[in-house]
């Protein structure tokens, strides 16, 4: 890893140590939960855009599929959290395989639009095979994740939990990248054709990163119920798949860091918007969760006509200006 990476990884793990300590409220740290298995899912799938350049929309499917794991195997049959996670992510794998062979074939807007049907199909089984997965009502019981003896059933056990396995998640997605495999994916990026002509195989690459990106989305779904301790179909819809594809593009596609900062700003946002409800209701406006979607439309245009390599890079870029305006200035002071 770069020398950034260490200094970024050791500023992330002191914000994570010592945020509970100034945010008290159970609610605000149970958002940032959330804004952790966000950040989970979001470094999977900026491994398989931002670095392996393929697209899906069908990602909130593997979130289900590790959610569903664990709380039908837990809540129904009585395995360990653990060994329910595993499975999920087992199974999450090998579902990758399975639909990765045939649509990873595809380029462009026809591997989105596969990888969407896709997300469709898994929605559509959560609701509809009521024996299994409860069906509408979803799953309910699910307990709570031990670790060492202790029960994670406290927001702010679970939040230094989550955001550990963050940090675990972001230090293997980063050694890959910088990697000989992380060499092959962008080559893929670039041209998938002057890649294989180089001699990677890239039909393998693209398969492989499909199933790591599966995993994640897989272990961050598995978080998900066991910290809810009940899931049900609503919050794997397609449109989860669309919010997390947001969230990569707006930090930055091209860089892990990205992924992390787009999915921490999107879901801080709601929040925000919602802090700002009152003071719309004073001014004669009504505001309305479904303006959500609207907000985020948005943003992502805004983004992609001003920022197209996102928050990150639009930082460094600002950076960079600055300093050499700051190195200009000090120059004609000394002259």
């Amino acid at each position: 890893m770069r020398h950034k990476d260490y200094m970024g990884l050791g500023i992330l793990l002191l914000v994570i140590i010592f945020l509970p300590f100034v945010i008290t409220n159970d609610y605000y740290l149970g958002v940032l939960v959330f804004t952790a298995l966000n950040c989970l899912t979001c470094i999977g799938l900026c491994l398989l855009m931002g670095y392996a350049g393929q697209i899906s929309l069908g990602h909130a499917a593997f979130y289900a599929l590790g959610a569903y794991a664990t709380g039908i195997l837990t809540a129904k049959l009585g395995w360990s959290s653990w060994m329910a996670m595993g499975t999920g992510v087992i199974i999450s794998a090998g579902v990758a395989f399975l639909v990765g062979v045939p649509s990873l074939r595809l380029k462009g807007h026809y591997l989105a639009m596969a990888t969407l049907g896709f997300g469709a199909i898994i929605h559509i089984v959560l609701i509809a095979a009521v024996n299994m997965t409860g069906g509408p009502s979803g799953v309910v019981g699910i307990p709570s994740l031990h670790f060492f003896g202790i029960e994670l059933n406290t927001d702010t056990r679970f939040f230094y939990f989550s955001w550990s396995t963050v940090i675990i998640g972001l230090l293997l997605a980063l050694n890959l990248i910088h990697s000989r495999v992380g060499r092959g994916l962008r080559a893929i990026h670039g041209s998938e054709d002057a890649a294989g002509s180089s001699g990677v195989n890239t039909s393998v690459y693209k398969i492989k990163v499909f199933m790591v990106s599966a995993v994640y989305a897989s272990v961050a779904g598995s978080l998900y119920a066991n910290y809810v301790n009940y899931i049900d179909p609503g919050p794997f819809d397609v449109m989860h798949s669309v919010l997390l594809l947001t969230m990569v593009a707006v930090g930055g596609m091209h860089t892990i860091w990205g992924a992390i900062t787009g999915a921490t700003v999107l879901s801080l946002l709601p929040e925000f918007l919602s802090s700002m409800s009152d003071y719309f209701e004073s001014l004669g406006l009504s505001y309305q969760p479904d303006y959500d979607t609207l907000i985020y439309g948005g943003i992502l245009l805004l983004m992609m006509l001003f920022l197209p390599e996102g928050l990150v890079d639009g930082m460094n870029s600002i950076r960079r200006i600055t300093s050499t305006m700051f190195i200009r200035a000090r120059k004609k002071l000394v002259f």
